[in-house]
C-alpha cells in the first residue's frame, strides 16, 4: 500500500510541477524535496539529507522550508542524533508554528531523555547524590515533554491520545480545555 501511495504522490507531483505557475527555481526546489522524501521512505537517509539540503538552498517560501527542515529533523531523530533533530524541529517551528508533529516529536525526545535519566538513576545505586541529580534531570525532561505535548494538543487535540493520557496520569495536564 505504501508503494502505491508513493507512486501516486510522484505522479501527482509531476503533474503539479507542470501545470502550476512556479519559477524554475521553485520547481527545482520541489524536485529536490520530492527526491528527499522518496529516499527517506526507502531508508536512504544520506541521500535524503543531500536532497533536502539542496532544496533548502533553492526554496524561499518559509512554509515549504519548514517541512524540509521538519523532515531533516525526522532523519536525525530516527538515527538517534536528538540534539540535531531538536535543532531542525525548532527551525521548522520558527518558520511555521502550525506543525503539531514537530512539537510532538520534540516532546517524544524529551520524554525519552527523561526515561534515560531514570534508568541511569536505577543503575547507580551506590551514589545517592547522583541519584537525586538523575531524578531532578528526569523531572526537567518530563516537564519539557509536557510543555511541548500541550502545545501540540492545542493545535491537534485528537492526534496524540497517548500524550493526553500521559499528561493526565502524571498530573501535568493544566486544564481540560484542549482535551
Amino acid at each position: 500500500m505504501s508503494n502505491f501511495i508513493d507512486k501516486t504522490f510522484t505522479v501527482i507531483a509531476d503533474i503539479l510541477l507542470k501545470v502550476l505557475p512556479a519559477s524554475k527555481q521553485e520547481k527545482q526546489a520541489f524536485s529536490y524535496y520530492r527526491a528527499g522524501m522518496s529516499a527517506q521512505s526507502e531508508g536512504k537517509y544520506a541521500e535524503a539529507l543531500e536532497n533536502y539540503y539542496e532544496a533548502l538552498q533553492l526554496e524561499e517560501d518559509p512554509y515549504d522550508r519548514s517541512y524540509t527542515l521538519y523532515n531533516i529533523g525526522l532523519i536525525y531523530g530516527n538515527n538517534g542524533n536528538y540534539s540535531q533533530a531538536l535543532e531542525y524541529y525548532h527551525q521548522a517551528l520558527e518558520l511555521n508554528s502550525n506543525l503539531p508533529q514537530a512539537l510532538n516529536n520534540i516532546a517524544v525526545i524529551y520524554h525519552s531523555q527523561g526515561l534515560n535519566a531514570l534508568q541511569m538513576q536505577n543503575q547507580d545505586k551506590n551514589l545517592e547524590i547522583r541519584n537525586d541529580e538523575y531524578l531532578e534531570l528526569a523531572k526537567e525532561f518530563f516537564d519539557k515533554a509536557a510543555e511541548y505535548w500541550r502545545q501540540a494538543l492545542k493545535l491537534a487535540p485528537d492526534n496524540y491520545p497517548g500524550a493526553q493520557n500521559w499528561l493526565k496520569v502524571t498530573g501535568r495536564q493544566i486544564s481540560e480545555e484542549y482535551f
